[in-house]
């Protein structure tokens, strides 16, 4: 949701020498979820959007709109606010008996307390020990040991195809984007995409292999990265990270 802010362009024109100010929470009441309030250097307008992934509403303003001009802004809003939160689908716990993607194929989290040795993956399910307590972190970190494998080895072997060196592979939560690429070859992914089919991991480690070479979005880039890309070409799985992204950050 937006508005444009004709009038209160003005005001951000006099405040433009002050830099933009922290995120910081927008108290308002009667709403079933936060709300981030985020001031923005190149905004020209409000804008309302739904972080399924963060469990937040961000409100982005221009730098110098006051509180108050948000709130209200978020107040003339309310029905189609209410709408989207109503429409969010619902978190995704890792708990016993509950279903889990890896690489795509549904298992079924297992826990048994009596368990002994690591979490791991036998005939379709997820078996865990430990306290029901720990269950949760106890499949993030394995899930999470297992994306930084997979996409780890993929990344170094599809570098050496094209002659390039990965510095180092990092797994972080992401909540904007699936992975990254520096000028220095460090690539940084999200673990969640353990979570999805095969062709989907593969395609985005070869989109930030591709960086190494071409650190922009030309057809030069796209044409290596369909390249290092197997399987179904680069379509398929963008098409379906675009479709299922906000189901995979309401997992765990």
């Amino acid at each position: 949701m937006v508005q444009r802010l004709p009038a209160l362009l003005r005001r951000r024109k006099r405040s433009a020498a002050r830099p933009p100010q922290p995120p910081r929470a927008l108290e308002i009441s009667g709403l079933p979820i936060p709300l981030e309030l985020r001031e923005s250097a190149r905004a020209t307008r409000m804008t309302l959007r739904v972080d399924a992934g963060r469990g937040l509403v961000q409100v982005v303003v221009p730098v110098g709109v006051s509180e108050t001009d948000a709130r209200q802004f978020v107040g003339r809003h309310d029905g189609w606010l209410r709408a989207r939160l109503a429409a969010m689908p619902p978190s995704l716990p890792f708990a016993d008996g509950a279903s889990v993607p890896y690489l795509g194929i549904e298992h079924v989290i297992r826990h048994d307390p009596a368990m002994r040795g690591p979490t791991r993956i036998e005939d379709g399910a997820l078996l865990v020990g430990g306290q029901p307590e720990h269950v949760s972190r106890r499949i993030r970190d394995f899930l999470t040991a297992e994306a930084k494998r997979e996409l780890a080895t993929r990344a170094r072997l599809k570098a050496a195809t094209i002659g390039a060196r990965v510095a180092a592979v990092t797994i972080r939560d992401t909540k904007s984007r699936w992975g990254s690429c520096s000028s220095t070859g460090r690539l940084s992914f999200s673990w969640r995409l353990i979570l999805t089919p095969e062709p989907v991991l593969d395609y985005v480690v070869g989109h930030e292999v591709a960086h190494l070479r071409e650190m922009n979005h030309s057809p030069r880039f796209w044409a290596l990265c369909a390249s290092l890309t197997d399987g179904s070409g680069v379509d398929w799985p963008r098409a379906w990270l675009k479709a299922n992204g906000t189901r995979l950050l309401r997992y765990g």
